[in-house]
C-alpha cells in the first residue's frame, strides 16, 4: 500500500484554512498516486482546542467541515482528525476521533481510546473514550488506526504502563496488516528519539509496518515538530519527515528501504529551530508582523533578538537600548555591536530622568529608608512600561528576554521585564543560553564575544552581578534541573549538590515565586517540564515553609 503521510500546521479553530489544508494534501496525495492520504491528529481544529470543544456551534462547524471533506474524496482513501459526536445518557459524547473517507462519504471512525491527562494534556475534560477498537479493510489491507496516545503503551517498551488498555495490541490481536497512527506530540529535546525507540519496539515486536504522521508548528506555548515516521515490520525506521516543517511524503508498505539512524539534531540545532517556529507561529497566528526586544548588553537579550531575526526577518525587529546610571558603557558598545551584526534598527530612551522623578514622588511615602529592590523594580518597570507603550503604538509583538533560572527564581520583575506577549526563552536555563550563543557563533560572530564572556548582571544597581546573590548558574541550573523537571526534594537535591543551606534557599525561593509565573507571557515549551499549563502548582500554601 502506498501511503502520503500530509504533515500540516493547522491554526486552532480556522477550520476553512485547517479545511484547505487537508483537501490540498489529499489532492497532492491523488496526483502521486498514492492508494491512501494521513493527516494529523485533530488536523481539521487544530491541537489542542482546549475549551473551544466546549462550544456546541464550534464542535457543529468542526463536524459539518469533516461532512464536506469526505465528499470531495474519491477512490483513494484519506484518514484525518476530527471531533465526533456519539451521545447517550452517560459522559459528554464528544470524541477525538480518526475518519476514514472515500468514495464521497465517511466510511469509518475511529474514536481515540487513551485520553492523556497529565504535563500539557486535559483530554479528559473533554473527550469520552472510545468504547472498542476496530480494523478496516481497504485496499487488500487491513488498516489498524489509532491516535497519538493510543499508542504510547506498550507493554514490550514500558516498565510501568499508565494505563490498563492497549488499543494498539487489540488492534494487532484483531488481524491488522499495516497499524496508522495519528498524532499530534508537542516537542522538547530528546522527544522524537524517545518516541523512534518506542515505535520501533512496537513495530519489531508486531511484525508489522507502521505510518505515524505528526502535526506541526507552533501553538501558543507548544511547539509541534512534526517528523512524521514510518517502520517496516522489523522495527526499523525507514522514513521521515522533515523536521519543523510542512512535508509530504510516500510510505510503500511492500517497497523495501534503507535504515535511517539520524533522526535528531544537535542541542543548539534542535532547540534554535523549535524557538524560532514558535515564535513566528505565535505571531502569524496571532497577525503580528514585527517584533520589539529589550536590549540590555546582556546575553538573554542577544538570544531572544537574533531569535527574532530569524522568525520576523530583520527588517521587522526593532530594539531599545534603556540605560540608566547604571548601565555600563560596555553594554551599550556590545548592544550597538550586535545591531550591527544583525542588521536591525534600534533607537535608545535613557530612563535616568524618569527614574528620578520616581524617586522624588515617592520620597515623602518612603519616609528615607534606605534604596533596596525596591528601586532596582523601579527601573525595571519604568522600561516595562516604555516597551509595552511602543508595542501599542506600532503594533509590535513585544517579546520578553527572561530564562528558566530567572524565572524560577523570581529573578525578573512583574510589570517590568516580565512585560510582553511572549517568553521566547523561559524554557532555557541560564547555562544553556550559553549553549545556544555558542551554537549560533559556530562558523561566524553573531552574538557579540564580549557579551558571551561578561559575567551576568541586571545592573540595576551599583556593580551590581548575578552571583552577588545567586549561586554559579551552573550549579543553581542543576538544582533546579533535579526539582523542576525530575520532581526530587530536599534530601535528594541536598545529597547531589552537598549544600543544605543552599537547596532550601533556592527550593524556597521557586515556591515563593509561583504567583509570578502564573502570570507570566507563555513560555515556548522545548523541556520535558515546562512553566506554565503544563505545571500546576499551588500560590498559596504551605509546603516547607
Amino acid at each position: 500500500m502506498k501511503i502520503g503521510l500530509c504533515q500540516i500546521n493547522p491554526i486552532i479553530g480556522k477550520i476553512d484554512y485547517n479545511k484547505s489544508k487537508i483537501l490540498s494534501g489529499y489532492k497532492k496525495g491523488i496526483e502521486q498516486g498514492v492508494d491512501l492520504v494521513i493527516l494529523p491528529e485533530l488536523a481539521l481544529c487544530g491541537y489542542p482546542p482546549q475549551d473551544l470543544v466546549e462550544k456546541e456551534e464550534f464542535r457543529s462547524a468542526v463536524i459539518n467541515a469533516t461532512i464536506e471533506i469526505a465528499e470531495q474524496t474519491k477512490n483513494v482513501g484519506l484518514i484525518f482528525g476530527t471531533i465526533s459526536e456519539e451521545f447517550d445518557n452517560i459522559g459528554t459524547g464528544v470524541y477525538n476521533s480518526a475518519v476514514l473517507c472515500f468514495d464521497g462519504k465517511i466510511q469509518f471512525v475511529q474514536h481515540k481510546t487513551l485520553l492523556p491527562n497529565y504535563d500539557v494534556f486535559d483530554e479528559v475534560r473533554y473527550f469520552e473514550s472510545a468504547k472498542d477498537v476496530h480494523i478496516f479493510k481497504f485496499k487488500n489491507e487491513k488498516l489498524g488506526i489509532s491516535i497519538c496516545e493510543d499508542i504510547w503503551n506498550d507493554a514490550d517498551y514500558w516498565k510501568q504502563r499508565l494505563y490498563e488498555k492497549d488499543p494498539v495490541q487489540r488492534l494487532v490481536d484483531k488481524g491488522s496488516t499495516v497499524l496508522i497512527n495519528i498524532s499530534a506530540s508537542p516537542y522538547h529535546y530528546g522527544r522524537r528519539a524517545e518516541r523512534t525507540e518506542m515505535l520501533s519496539v512496537l513495530t519489531k515486536t508486531n511484525q508489522l509496518p507502521l505510518a505515524y504522521v505528526s502535526c506541526v508548528g507552533g501553538q501558543t506555548d507548544l511547539v509541534f515538530d512534526g517528523a512524521s515516521l514510518c517502520l517496516d515490520a522489523k522495527g526499523n525506521l525507514v522514513k521521515i519527515g522533515k523536521y519543523f516543517q510542512e512535508d509530504f511524503f510516500i510510505f510503500d508498505t511492500d517497497e523495501k528501504y534503507k535504515k535511517i539512524k539520524t533522526i535528531e539534531g544537535s542541542y543548539g540545532e534542535e532547540i534554535l529551530n523549535a524557538l524560532v517556529l514558535g515564535l513566528k507561529d505565535y505571531a502569524t497566528k496571532s497577525g503580528f508582523k514585527k517584533a520589539l526586544v529589550g536590549l540590555s548588553g546582556g546575553i538573554d537579550s542577544a538570544i531572544v533578538t537574533y531569535i527574532a531575526v530569524q522568525a520576523f526577518g530583520k527588517e521587522n525587529v526593532h530594539v531599545v537600548m534603556m540605560p540608566s546610571e547604571f548601565s555600563s558603557l560596555g553594554s551599550i558598545k556590545d548592544s550597538e555591536k550586535l545591531i550591527e551584526n544583525l542588521g536591525i534598527t534600534s533607537e535608545t530612551i535613557s530612563i535616568q530622568s524618569v527614574f528620578e522623578e520616581f524617586k522624588k514622588v515617592l520620597a515623602p511615602s518612603f519616609n528615607q529608608r534606605k534604596n533596596d529592590v525596591t528601586e532596582e523594580n523601579i527601573q525595571s518597570r519604568i522600561r516595562g512600561v516604555l516597551l509595552m507603550a511602543l508595542s501599542n503604538k506600532f503594533g509590535y509583538l513585544l517579546c520578553t528576554t527572561g530564562n528558566k533560572s530567572e524565572m524560577a527564581v523570581g529573578y525578573a520583575t512583574l510589570y517590568g521585564d516580565m512585560n510582553g506577549a511572549v517568553g521566547v526563552i523561559a524554557d532555557i536555563y541560564k547555562t544553556e543560553v550559553y549553549d545556544l550563543a555558542n551554537y549560533i557563533n559556530r562558523n561566524e560572530e553573531i552574538i557579540p564575544q564580549e557579551i558571551i564572556a561578561k559575567a551576568p548582571s541586571a545592573e540595576l544597581s551599583p556593580n551590581q552581578k548575578d552571583e552577588d546573590s545567586l549561586p554559579p548558574y551552573e550549579v543553581l541550573d542543576k538544582i533546579l534541573e533535579l526539582y523542576l523537571e525530575e520532581y526530587k526534594e530536599f534530601e535528594a537535591i541536598s545529597e547531589i549538590i552537598g549544600d543544605q543551606k543552599l537547596v532550601i534557599r533556592i527550593l524556597n525561593l521557586v515556591d515563593r515565586n509561583e504567583f509570578k509565573r502564573n502570570q507570566a507571557a507563555p513560555a515556548l515549551r522545548v523541556t520535558k517540564k515546562a512553566f506554565g499549563y503544563g505545571r500546576r502548582f499551588p500560590i498559596v500554601q504551605g509546603w516547607r515553609t
